[in-house]
């Protein structure tokens, strides 16, 4: 038996050292590949709307911008909607329908990223334009109080823009964030609930004041979760993006582009040189913003953990 522990404990240790390695070897293969980029534009990447091939001229706030704003739209539409799904799921469905709604949702997560993109393109973008964005160009330009409020908004209406990527990305997420916010709202113990329930409480106090409290770690990790599957997305948001490497307004509606989906369409036609090395340059900024987020996080569940399990 003690050869069997010290055979397992090796395995283990060298899964932790395997995996620790890889994470190494990709940023110093990022840091190899993007270095004549870093070389030549160093921290003036991160503030260059220029993206220009012809001229050699390459910067990335134009993509910078377009992951994180469709990232945070995503978010923004996600989170409300599968905390939703999780307290009805758990707290207001009847038991006939728990199972086949649950798995309904978590089947979302299995359509592939591409039929999201294809739809996006073909059936959300005119909804978008025809009943939301031309809406709101009417509604602002014809109210003075509102009309500094157009910018937000104008644009063609074509469908198409970081508003779009947004809501397709938001879609995506949910069946991840919903999922984990229905399994740690399920681990509340019965005890407190009913106990709340006792006491006359109804059932959103009984939510906000004992399975929130309960459970806000895991709630954390789950949007954590599904923040970094929006920010790593690719062939979603390539299709409803515009893949424009232009910033001509502030608008939500307006063709932008992200880190994911330059690489994707640039990245097999970058010869080598400095477009390729700026390619790397932005998966390596990518690879920055997923640290820096997945940090947060774990700042932030610490601070949570502190008081984890106590019902306020």
């Amino acid at each position: 038996m003690r050869l069997a522990d010290q055979l397992f404990a090796l395995t283990a240790k060298s899964a932790a050292v395997l995996t620790l390695s890889m994470l190494v070897g990709i940023l110093l293969s990022l840091l190899a590949g993007a270095w004549p980029a870093i070389h030549q534009f160093g921290w003036h990447f991160f503030i260059n709307p220029v993206w220009d091939p012809v001229q050699n001229n390459y910067g990335g706030l134009v993509m910078i911008y377009g992951t994180l704003a469709t990232s945070i739209i995503a978010l923004l539409i996600a989170v409300p909607v599968s905390f939703g799904i999780a307290v009805f799921l758990t707290e207001l469905a009847p038991a006939w329908l728990k199972r086949p709604l649950g798995t309904a949702i978590e089947l979302l997560a299995a359509i592939p990223s591409i039929v999201y993109g294809m739809w996006g393109l073909l059936v959300l973008g005119p909804v978008l334009a025809s009943y939301v964005q031309q809406p709101l160009q009417k509604l602002f330009s014809g109210v003075p109080m509102l009309a500094s409020l157009a910018n937000l908004v104008s644009g063609p209406p074509v469908g198409i823009g970081i508003f779009s990527a947004g809501v397709v990305l938001a879609i995506m997420v949910i069946p991840f964030i919903a999922s984990v916010m229905r399994d740690v709202f399920e681990v509340t113990p019965a005890l407190l609930k009913e106990s709340a329930y006792g006491l006359g409480s109804t059932t959103w106090e009984v939510v906000s004041k004992v399975v929130l409290p309960y459970t806000k770690t895991g709630v954390m990790g789950g949007v954590m979760l599904g923040l970094g599957r929006a920010l790593g997305e690719t062939m979603a948001v390539t299709f409803v993006i515009g893949n424009t490497n232009q910033l001509n307004s502030a608008s939500f509606f307006e063709a932008a582009n992200s880190i994911t989906s330059a690489l994707a369409n640039e990245f097999a036609e970058a010869g080598e040189g400095l477009h390729q090395a700026s390619l790397i340059y932005l998966g390596l900024v990518l690879f920055a913003i997923t640290t820096v987020v997945l940090a947060i996080s774990k700042l932030l569940l610490a601070q949570l953990k502190k008081s984890e399990g106590k019902a306020s």
